[in-house]
This record gives structure tokens, sequence and C-alpha cells, in this order.
């Protein structure tokens, strides 16, 4: 036998902690994935875990609002600005962000965001590790409100990684090497707003992101064509609402270098959804026809894969849920975004290297970003070795 050092037992505790920390949050399996993940070798002394657990979570929230670089149109509405709740939760010394950030389309709002915030009371749980209790209280509280949720589950997060001293991506036993390129997002725009678009990111991106919909569809490809020859995933955002029609615009658009589309026709329209997906030549993406993992039994069939948010899904723990159930039905996954800050854009991109398309630019899309985290290096997401989410805050 030998002597149990406390510097041993301060190791071992943290491998403990580490582990339940994340099989409570649903996110990994065991903690030797953990171990794995963290490269705990005798020569690691760097992990600094020191909860008193005298200690109580306090949630603090305030409004703010997004300033987009350029008026967004899409085929249902156009926007200069985007409403936001900011959220951190302080505990022992330490502290995680996240955010809520609400399009019109949620049906969400900073007064249902902040209301909702007011409910909540995490002081009653004394450890941040039982995450799986505290993000299913949080789920309690409403049927809805799914930025809100998503806002705790990200700040719960970004605590427990930092306390823990490492990112999510390893703790999920990802490579960060294997991030994808992530889509630069075009919205619909006259052709010479969209060919000055093109030409300010073509030189950063590897893919671009198109949203179509209307009568200018073919417009606007073609206004792309002309300065740029980036691949180009296109977003439809519902605005097919004739099969056949969908159909002749998809062999069109895979002749003009188009790799897969996102949400073609109304999701209501699953028949039809799952009549165009059989005969595409191109791969399709559930967008708005999908947000929680309650809903994929119903579009299985019906679209190639699914595009995860966590806006729409509350957040990281039901995300990572959701892209192992759809990988376990044989669909393909994407992980997307809102008009967002670095912070959920670095909560996202911690999952991006199990996806297979990512549309992680709603930071880029901002002019008032008030944190750094994960960057985009020749088009492609490139995750940092901050603790929790990766992220500092700069404003």
């Amino acid at each position: 036998m030998f002597a149990e050092t406390p510097e041993n037992m301060k190791r071992r505790e943290f491998l403990k902690k580490g582990a339940l920390a994340a099989a409570g949050a649903g996110l990994i399996g065991s903690a030797p994935t953990l171990a794995k993940g963290l490269d705990l070798t005798e020569d690691n002394k760097s992990v600094n875990f020191n909860v008193s657990g005298r200690a109580r979570m306090k949630l603090s929230f305030e409004p703010y609002e997004l300033k987009l670089k350029h008026v967004f149109t899409v085929s249902s509405f156009s926007r200069s600005t985007t409403p936001d709740v900011q959220v951190r939760i302080d505990y022992d010394g330490y502290t995680g962000y996240g955010e809520a950030s609400m399009p019109p389309y949620l049906g969400q709002s900073v007064e249902s965001v902040c209301t909702f915030l007011k409910k909540v009371n995490l002081e009653q749980f004394p450890d941040p590790f039982c995450m799986d209790d505290i993000l299913t209280y949080i789920d309690s509280l409403s049927p809805g409100d799914s930025a809100a949720k998503a806002a705790v589950d990200i700040a719960l997060h970004d605590l427990v990684g930092k306390i823990i001293g490492a990112p999510w991506h390893r703790m999920l036993g990802l490579n960060p090497l294997k991030t994808p390129d992530t889509t630069y997002t075009i919205g619909i725009d006259t052709d010479e707003m969209v060919k000055l678009k093109t030409r300010e990111v073509a030189g950063q991106f590897k893919i671009l992101k198109v949203k179509l919909g209307t009568e200018r569809d073919r417009e606007m490809i073609r206004a792309i064509r002309e300065v740029s020859d980036l691949p180009i995933a296109v977003d439809v955002n519902q605005g097919w609402k004739n099969k056949k029609k969908a159909l002749d615009e998809i062999f069109w658009l895979k002749e003009q270098g188009i790799v897969m589309v996102e949400q073609p026709m109304p999701k209501e329209m699953i028949d039809a959804n799952a009549w165009l997906t059989e005969r595409s030549p191109l791969p399709t993406f559930a967008d708005e026809a999908i947000q929680r993992i309650k809903d994929i039994p119903a579009i299985k069939g019906a679209y190639t894969g699914i595009n995860v948010k966590l806006m729409k899904c509350t957040g990281m723990r039901e995300a990572w849920k959701m892209m192992n159930y759809a990988r376990a039905e044989g669909m393909k996954v994407m992980i997307g975004c809102m008009t967002e800050t670095s912070c959920a854009i670095a909560a996202a991109a911690q999952l991006s290297p199990a996806v297979d398309f990512a549309d992680l630019d709603g930071n880029l899309l901002i002019a008032n970003d008030i944190f750094r985290g994960t960057t985009v290096v020749d088009g492609k997401i490139t995750l940092n070795q901050l603790p929790g989410i990766g992220i500092e805050k700069i404003g």
C-alpha cells in the first residue's frame, strides 16, 4: 500500500468531479473518457480545483442589443438588430457566461426571457456539478423559453469547465483538429450588395451560405457566381411551396456548385419534404422543422439531416443528445446559430468536431461583440484551450 498524498487526493477528486459533471450533463459516458481527454498524468500539476462546497450559485442577467453590420434579410423578414440577454453564474470565485439570442421567429423576447430567468433559483443547488438535476429543473419551469434555458445551460457549462480547468471539447473527447469549415451567411439583397458582401469575405471563408426563398433565387446565385466560385450552402427558410418546382431548383443549384439545402419547404409539409429529399441530388437539412430531441422521430425520412441550434434546443446538453440520436438514426448533423456574441458561438463550437456542416458565423455578423472566443482561421473553426466554453470577456 502506498501513502495517499494530498496532491494525489486532489487529482483523484478532480477526476471524480469531472466525470460526474460530464456524465450528469449527458455529454459523455464514463470517467475514463474524461481522463483520456484531459491527459491527467502525474506530471500534470496545473489543475486548479478548489471549490469550498459552502458557496451557492448566483444568477444575474441583463438585456443587450446586438447591432448587425448589415441589414439581414431572409425570405420572411428583415432586421438590423437582434434582442439578446446576457447571463452569468457566479460561484466561489468562478464565473460562467451565457446568453439568450432571440430572432423574431422564435417567438421569444427580452421581456419573456427576463421573466423566465427571474423564476430561476440556483441557490437551492449546493454543487454546480449536479448538472443533470440543475438543467432538468430549469427545463421544468416552463414548456417553452428555449433561448432562456440555453442561456443558463451555457453559463453552467462555462462555470463547470472553468472549475475543472478544461474546455468542453476535451471533456467530450473531441479532436479540435477535426473542426469543420464554417459557412458565412449572405442574406437576401440586391445583386450589387450581394456581390459586395461576397467580395468582403471571399478570401476568409471556404464555403458560403446564401439565403433563398424568393423569386430572385437564381439572380442571387448568379450574382455570387460573378465574383466567387466558392461552394455554397443555401437556406430557403421554408420559402418554397411547390415540391416539383423545388426539385427543379435543387437540380439547377447543384449545377451551380451548391452543396446542401436547408429547410426547403414549410415545416408542416412533412410529406412534401420527404418526397423532395428522396429525389434530391443534394442533402436536405431540417431547421425550422426541428427544435428539440423529441422532434427527431417525426422528421426522420423527410430530411437528410438536422440543424442543431443551442437557442432552439435549450443548450449544450440537449444539443449533444440530439447529435448522437440523429447519428444513430443514420442522419447527418449540422450545427448552426442565431445572431449571437462569441459567448454562444464558442459554446456551440465546442461540439463542432462531431458535425458534417457548421454555420457558426453569428458573432461575425455583429458590430458590438463583448467576448473573445472561437476564431475562424482560413475558413476553419479554430478552438482555443481556455477552460469552459473558451471565452474571455472584453466588453
